[in-house]
């Protein structure tokens, strides 16, 4: 497994579960049976260190973890590109701002797990639940009667995270890098 090339800019490990938590969707990344890589974004959920995907029965996702379980997920948190200068900037302004201007500050988690289909009706619904409340919490209300009408034709993936890692690129007020998990 590869090793994080800025350690300076890692977070803890409940950082990198937090962006899981708040992430719009992640990408997954799984192996085809050719050996060439295959990634696709999908809606994603956790409880403790397992994250609960869901997808159709069949599709190349569910061929490729059949065939090979080992599975890589990003998710990116929040993203902002500074804009310092303005009309009012001056050269001085610039030589000062200039390391904030051209980069993106971002919060990133990457996870390496194990992901199995759940055949277990009550951990489908546990999968099911979480995600319904992430993405459709104002439906909820409806949710036991969806669910009992499609829980048949619908698979749940469950992920167990083997490893996480979180990194965040932020400055403070003064342009200056919070590094080494420094929060603001």
């Amino acid at each position: 497994m590869n090793q994080m090339r800025r350690k300076d800019r890692e977070m803890k490990k409940e950082f990198a579960l937090g962006i899981i938590d708040k992430s719009e969707y992640a990408t997954l990344a799984t192996v085809n049976e050719d050996g060439t890589p295959y990634c696709i974004p999908v809606s994603a959920a956790r409880k403790g260190d397992t994250i609960y995907i869901h997808c159709a029965k069949t599709g190349t996702k569910v061929s490729n973890i059949k065939h090979n379980s080992k599975v890589c997920m990003s998710f990116v948190g929040d993203v902002h590109v500074p804009v310092e200068f303005n009309d009012k900037s001056s050269v001085e302004d610039s030589d000062k701002l200039i390391k904030t201007r051209f980069t993106t500050e971002f919060e990133s988690a990457v996870v390496f797990g194990t992901a199995n289909e759940v055949s277990d009706k009550d951990e489908k619904m546990v999968g099911l639940r979480l995600i319904s409340e992430k993405y459709t919490p104002l439906d909820m209300p409806y949710f036991e009667a969806y669910v009992s009408k499609s829980i048949d034709i619908t698979n749940v993936i469950r992920i167990d995270i083997d490893t996480i890692t979180g990194k965040r690129k932020k400055f403070d007020k003064n342009g200056i890098e919070m590094k080494f998990g420094r929060v603001e």
